[in-house]
């Protein structure tokens, strides 16, 4: 199985998964489909599927598209039928949906959008957490609150720990200046952060990352550990506390 992340619009991802043994191709959350519909044709490629983590327009907008030219289905949530746009296949949290050779578990993780889900290609481990969980970061809080999104984040840190995380924008470095102010001294996140400044300066994506890394390095996988709370000077508070806080403090980074 081969994964190419497409940049759309100014910073979004969307990736093209191409199944070499299936022969199934398939997009997650095409922002728009002149870039999907230009690598399709460059690969020589058919589009089937196309799946959507959640309604966003910087999600759902090539889905139509996309749909017209190629008779792609469209995977989603179920609760979100109503908002994604030529929904064909409707899944609930748990469920489990075959993609060529491979079995997709269904994560409902809300938080930034009631009806926000997660891919999980079981046996590959790979997961497509849109924005829910990003690379040194987690989306804003929009339709849910935030004991939701800690719960979503804490049921992707459930995950096996060498699966691969695609997320939904390239935020990365601006996440990592916010996680080195609170967490400066952390040595998994300084080795994290050259990598990073290298690959952008190259105009390289940095994506995928590994869930391991994520749990060493981003601040808010980490808020019930003593160190950040100490940090933080919320020594003894709860977990949920801790992770309020550090998602006010980065809606006002």
């Amino acid at each position: 199985m081969e994964i190419t992340p497409i940049p759309c619009l100014t910073d979004n991802y969307s990736y093209i998964i191409d199944d070499h043994v299936s022969k199934i191709v398939g997009v997650v959350d095409p922002s728009e489909s002149s870039p999907i519909f230009a690598f399709l044709k460059k690969k020589n490629l058919k589009l089937n599927y196309i799946l959507n983590t959640h309604h966003h327009f910087d999600h759902i907008g090539g889905n139509e598209e996309l749909k017209k030219i190629y008779n792609a289905k469209v995977v989603g949530f179920k609760g979100d039928k109503h908002r994604i746009p030529g929904i064909d296949i409707a899944l609930g949290n748990n469920e489990k949906w075959n993609f060529g050779n491979s079995q997709i578990k269904i994560l409902h993780i809300p938080g930034h959008t009631s009806g926000h889900i997660c891919f999980f290609f079981e046996k590959e481990k790979i997961a497509f957490t849109g924005d829910a969980l990003f690379s040194l970061g987690c989306g804003k809080i929009f339709e849910g609150d935030h004991d939701q999104m800690l719960k979503s984040l804490n049921k992707l840190k459930e995950l096996p720990k060498d699966t691969m995380i695609y997320c939904g924008h390239e935020y990365t470095y601006k996440n990592a200046k916010f996680c080195m102010k609170y967490d400066s001294d952390n040595i998994n996140l300084k080795n994290k952060f050259e990598k990073i400044k290298r690959l952008r300066s190259k105009n390289l994506p940095t994506v995928p990352s590994s869930l391991d890394d994520e749990l060493k390095s981003n601040i808010f996988l980490r808020c019930a550990q003593n160190d950040i709370k100490i940090k933080l000077d919320m020594k003894n508070e709860e977990e949920l506390k801790v992770f309020r806080k550090v998602r006010d403090l980065k809606d006002n980074f």
